[in-house]
């Protein structure tokens, strides 16, 4: 019979945390590290992805911590610190620690690059127990003398063999050294090699080594299947049938653009989806990992950065649109599903000119599968598939209506002379869904409108066909003060397609001019 926490020697508080978030049994990598962990001891811990890490080294960070007779929330000076190699898995370390990290007194801060440091320092000034951090944005904030890492008791590096990978071992090296040699700390990785043993040798003592599964090996809960299809058109079909389904999925493509344009094509078919990759800012990813995990995107589309960060319970298929380079890759990968003891199933779609090398990589992966050829109604895709989810078809972007009289005109690089230049009109105003803001268009006429006060207004974007920010210019008089919008908006009236641009943030961008911020550019009908 499995121990239990309490018999593990976790503490009461920390416990009843566990308990409160619908964990009450150990996995085995806690079972066999808790004991050791717990008793103060360096641990390397060596698991397949999903294995159950996280909580392993958690627990006892947070139990230590709790017990420790030190001072607390020394302002920039942490006494618990987590590495990890992306701003993904930072998050959802945090995520399974703050729990932990609540019920125990202690406070915890995130610390990664890509986002402006300001509200990172202000936490480290404000007193944090424990960081969460990527090795790059730590070591800049050490430089910058706005953290400082000698009153660090326990240390722990999660997915050691990926820092390998994305060449962060000398970073990862100073910062050990800055730590104190007296410290704890405990090593967690699927593998050891690419110089993730010469970090244990050189920072680890009298390390005891947790190995729950054979380096490498695949997830027992998984199945794998190879889908063999004739060339490209098939395997659009098939990729599209395979984000059809009911539960959460992921789509790994090779590329950047290729992720967000697959993203963009599925949400457009009506299965909600959003990507995931480099390009994206900090908020972007949030954004959209966020949709992911809610259930408001089912699918997720994303490029090799997600295959160690995202941690989202529940994901029941994983497709390798494009199959990657390695073995380890494809673990990686493949491990999004399957997790905390979950079946999922692993598909990749393979073009004729790829068979040979995925024959190699499944062999060094160690995995056994038959290919299928196959289409997107072969009988094994719907079963695998299952019930087809509801298409959401996308809510349609509001289409400005004229108002008044006539039928102005504006298009690329002229003035339009519309209508019939009557009084004042009517007026509309239109609800920008990405900027709060709203566009007015008022009386009736020259493309920029006569209005009742009369004056001649003209349209910059139709002067220039298509100008950043879409201010409208303006050398006359327009009488209605209706001409002056706000966010980005143009002012006059067409029945023509208009190109408007719309801010991610709002802010003022008046006819006259104003606050010209980067914007994203939209086509309304």
């Amino acid at each position: 019979m499995t121990a239990t926490f309490a018999e593990l020697g976790v503490p009461a508080p920390l416990v009843t945390a566990l308990s409160g978030a619908g964990i009450s049994a150990p996995f085995p990598i806690q079972v066999d590290t808790l004991p050791d962990t717990l008793a103060g001891r360096d641990v390397l811990g060596r698991g397949k992805t999903g294995s159950g890490k996280t909580l392993a080294f958690s627990i006892p960070m947070a139990a230590r911590l709790a017990g420790s007779t030190a001072s607390r929330r020394r302002a920039s000076q942490p006494r618990g610190l987590v590495l990890a190699p992306t701003r993904e898995l930072a998050t959802q370390i945090t995520a399974t620690l703050e729990p932990l990290a609540t019920a125990a007194g202690l406070r915890v801060t995130t610390i990664f690059g890509g986002v402006s440091q300001h509200r990172q320092v202000k936490a480290l000034e404000a007193g944090v127990d424990i960081v969460v951090a990527c090795p790059g944005r730590l070591e800049d904030l050490m430089k910058q003398r706005l953290v400082f890492l000698d009153a660090v008791e326990i240390t722990v590096l999660d997915e050691a063999d990926h820092m390998a990978d994305l060449g962060f071992l000398p970073g990862v090296t100073r910062i050990l050294k800055a730590t104190p040699t007296g410290g704890q700390r405990l090593l967690f990785s699927a593998t050891l090699d690419n110089g993730v043993d010469v970090l244990v040798k050189k920072f680890l003592r009298n390390e005891v080594l947790h190995s729950v599964d054979e380096a490498n090996s695949p997830v027992a809960a998984m199945t794998h299947h190879v889908f063999d299809v004739s060339g490209a058109a098939d395997k659009k079909d098939l990729v599209h049938k395979l984000a059809s389904g009911t539960g959460r999925r992921i789509l790994f493509m090779r590329t950047k653009h290729q992720a967000r344009k697959l993203a963009k094509q599925l949400t457009e078919a009506g299965i909600p989806s959003v990507d995931l990759h480099g390009n994206l800012s900090q908020n972007a990813r949030d954004r959209n990992l966020s949709a992911f995990s809610s259930g408001e995107a089912r699918v997720l589309v994303a490029t090799d950065v997600a295959a160690r960060g995202v941690h989202v319970d529940d994901v029941e298929l994983v497709v390798h649109v494009d199959p990657p380079a390695e073995h380890k890759a494809y673990l990686h990968r493949s491990g999004r599903t399957a997790r905390a003891g979950s079946a999922g199933d692993v598909v990749t779609v393979v073009l004729p000119e790829q068979r040979k090398d995925l024959a190699l990589l499944m062999r060094k992966a160690k995995i056994t599968v038959t290919p299928q050829q196959v289409t997107a109604t072969s009988t094994a895709v719907t079963e695998l598939v299952g019930e087809i989810a509801p298409h959401v078809v996308p809510a349609p972007k509001p289409v400005a209506q004229p108002s008044g009289q006539g039928g102005g005109r504006r298009s690329g690089g002229q003035r339009g002379r519309g209508g019939n230049g009557g009084q004042g009109g009517g007026s509309r105003r239109q609800q920008d869904s990405s900027t709060s803001g709203t566009e007015r268009r008022s009386g009736t006429g020259i493309s920029a409108n006569r209005s009742a006060g009369g004056g001649r207004g003209r349209d910059a974007a139709a002067r220039t066909g298509e100008r950043s920010g879409a201010r409208t210019g303006g050398n006359g008089r327009n009488g209605s003060s209706a001409g002056r919008s706000n966010s980005g908006q143009a002012r006059g009236r067409s029945s023509a397609p208009v190109t408007v641009y719309s801010s991610e943030t709002p802010g003022t961008d008046t006819a006259r001019g104003g606050d010209n911020r980067r914007r994203r550019r939209a086509t309304r009908p």
